[in-house]
């Protein structure tokens, strides 16, 4: 009950109408652009080196226990940072229990994956390699993989030429976060507009922007990603249904354990959010219009109009920003000796 009360309290809060010349000092105040430079990662020096064997790494089908699995496989950095299916195919043809999170924007987001068990890109990282889902392998192979791939030899220690051993998982997953780091989106016509250029919006845009925040949506989704940067139950004022909330899949409690975190969901970031369907932690939503109507009866308790739903969805397709150009990399070639493929 408290926490309702605190989200319709911060929704009547943001109710207050928004006169047209107001509504970019508003914006601005709620939300901020994309930059155009990768933020550092705490704790951890970037160099090109690492962030070019990264990018090798995330590449890397060797590091899945199939050899036919790799990070790209799920977050394809071409295809919005998605892989466009309601639920990703892992190790031996399983299905992962959850939608993949896209990868663009990730390292703006408070944590990872969508109940919050990975409290940065590090650890995000290094979970899906691990996961007898997803890569299958585990931390021991992956390094006894790479070892025997001369060619890595020489990558890591270029990359860490201060340690004596550079092969380690901990570096593995440090050098994937570096490079997903890079993997930003600046400059959509959104972040265009909050650096004060009114015309980067359609009139259309405007009109769902102003309605996406007199509605109460940038309550949960705000900041610099839209989104990501907060805790909320799924079906605040209205149960969405079991298509999008099974019930067997109760979030952020699963992390916690705590039942006040039962149905709790990590607010995804709306960024490009135009180019990732489908939707919501089941993948059950193929249509942005959809989702959005569902959002303002579970979250709002509002049945939108249909042409409400069109200027937000429209506003919701100015967040699309410029997407990372990435050369995929020549891998180094195994040899007699490396482990060999265990579908």
């Amino acid at each position: 009950m408290h926490r309702y009360l605190t989200l319709v309290g911060c929704l009547w809060t943001l109710a207050a109408p928004v006169h047209a010349d107001e509504l970019m000092d508003t914006a601005r105040g709620m939300f901020e652009p994309i930059p155009t430079e990768t933020p550092p990662l705490p704790g951890i020096e970037s160099t090109p080196e690492r962030i070019e064997l990264g990018k090798m790494l995330y590449f890397e089908p060797r590091l899945s226990e199939s050899h036919a699995i790799t990070c790209n496989s799920c977050h394809i950095v071409g295809m919005g940072g998605v892989d466009v299916q309601e639920t990703s195919i892992g190790h031996r043809w399983q299905r992962g229990p959850r939608n993949a999170p896209t990868v663009l924007n990730a390292v703006f987001n408070t944590a990872q994956f969508w109940d919050g068990r990975a409290k940065d890109l590090e650890e995000q990282a290094g979970g899906p390699l691990v996961n007898p889902i997803e890569m299958g392998t585990s931390e021991q192979h992956a390094v006894e993989q790479l070892n025997a791939i001369p060619g890595y030899v020489e990558k890591f220690q270029k990359a860490f030429p201060e340690q004596a051993d550079p092969i380690t998982f901990t570096n593995v997953r440090d050098a994937i976060a570096l490079f997903e780091a890079t993997l930003i989106t600046p400059d959509a016509p959104f972040d265009g507009y909050l650096r004060g250029d009114a015309s980067a919006l359609t009139e259309e845009q405007k009109e769902g922007l102003q309605l996406f925040i007199d509605n109460g949506c940038a309550a949960c989704h705000s900041g610099i990603n839209i989104g990501g940067d907060q805790y909320q139950p799924f079906g605040v004022v209205e149960l969405p249904g079991a298509e999008f909330l099974p019930p067997h899949d109760k979030g952020r409690f699963e992390v916690t354990k705590s039942v006040s975190d039962e149905y709790v969901f990590k607010v995804p970031s709306l960024r490009n959010i135009a180019l990732t369907p489908p939707y919501f932690h089941t993948g059950r939503s193929w249509d942005l219009r959809q989702a959005v109507a569902v959002m303002g009866a579970s979250q709002l308790g509002i049945n939108l109009t249909d042409e409400e739903v069109d200027k937000i969805t429209a506003f919701l397709g100015s967040l699309t920003g410029e997407q990372p150009d990435v050369t995929y990399p020549v891998l180094p070639p195994s040899v007699a000796t490396t482990p060999r493929p265990r579908p």
